[in-house]
């Protein structure tokens, strides 16, 4: 569809528009985050991408999420009824850099802050940290700004660009804008799991919120052929996240393996069951009240990030399943 088409449309995942009732979907777990997507194309060109310049996705996906588009006004004010309902308690924008990506970043968000009190979270790739002043100013809570890579070597691979201007960005926002600023982080990319905790903990103790994601090969992208990380290698970076983003470990005390593989956290398996007692750590990361159902897997599983609260049960077997992966 033409830019001119889109102007005054926005993508919504289709299990957002199913919670604002703009179309009928069965969903296993419902977004409690309005998931909402601006611009064409990306000009970027990342390599796990449906959105990248060289990719043959559809143009209205998204990881595995398809993202139809819907009229910017009727998409306001369902969301501003479903936030005052209760079923969608924050808003958050997957921004493509297309023609007028910023200024079309900063009008949705300003639209929508209008319209109700929601929380706002934009995910953008911004040239300096005026372009994020500007989002702030305009309404958002908070800015993303995805690494991806746990690694300047992955970053070349999977991204190109530079990740120390990437890095030295989120630096300098996260001084300027303390506890406004967030990134997303993909495990099984190629980076080791030393690689992985080492960079969650620089980023937490700049003050960065990190979304933790699972590589998810997708039809059409450049990584398609390749496969998803193992699920145990997934859950023991998991577990590394919670302690580190919680302050209940720290990344230098982890015990790694010659491939950089981790084997331990720096404590015992008793206390380690205890820390990880709720099922909490393999839950959906990221922003409060973002569970992202089904970006990462299927709904026949296996979860790579419940979108859920765990049973009982499903945290047993989780944590069993964890510490016989590391050294006792």
């Amino acid at each position: 569809m033409p830019a001119s088409e889109q102007e005054n449309q926005w993508r919504v995942s289709s299990g957002t528009a199913a919670v604002l009732g703009l179309c009928s979907l069965r969903m296993e777990a419902a977004p409690t985050t309005a998931y909402l997507m601006l611009g064409e194309r990306c000009a970027r060109n990342c390599a796990f991408c449906t959105q990248a310049r060289a990719s043959h996705a559809h143009a209205a996906a998204l990881s595995r999420v398809i993202w139809p588009l819907f009229p910017e006004d009727q998409v306001v004010a369902a969301l501003a009824r479903a936030h005052r309902e209760g079923s969608i308690r924050r808003a958050c924008f997957q921004v493509t850099i297309s023609r007028g990506y910023l200024e079309q970043s900063e009008r949705a968000v300003s639209t929508l802050a209008r319209a109700c009190e929601i929380p706002i979270c934009v995910s953008v790739a911004p040239r300096n940290p005026e372009d994020v002043g500007r989002l702030l100013a305009a309404g958002a809570q908070r800015v993303t700004i995805a690494l991806d890579a746990a690694c300047e070597r992955v970053y070349d691979r999977v991204k190109g660009g530079s990740w120390a201007q990437t890095l030295s960005l989120l630096t300098e926002c996260a001084a300027l804008y303390p506890g406004h600023i967030s990134t997303h982080l993909i495990v099984g990319l190629g980076e080791t799991e030393r690689e992985m905790a080492e960079i969650m903990q620089r980023l937490h103790d700049l003050g960065v919120t990190i979304g933790l994601f699972s590589f998810t090969p997708v039809a059409g992208t450049a990584l398609a052929d390749c496969s998803s990380p193992d699920l145990l290698h997934y859950r023991r970076m998991q577990a590394a996240h919670w302690l580190i983003t919680g302050d209940l470990a720290r990344a230098e005390a982890f015990g790694y393996n010659s491939q950089g593989q981790l084997v331990n956290y720096g404590m015992s398996p008793d206390r380690l069951r205890e820390l990880l007692a709720e099922g909490t750590a393999f839950r959906t990361s990221g922003c409060p009240d973002c569970n992202r159902p089904y970006y990462n897997e299927h709904p026949g599983g296996p979860l790579y990030n419940y979108p859920r609260p765990l049973t009982r049960q499903e945290t047993d077997r989780e944590i069993d399943a964890l510490l016989d992966t590391l050294d006792g």
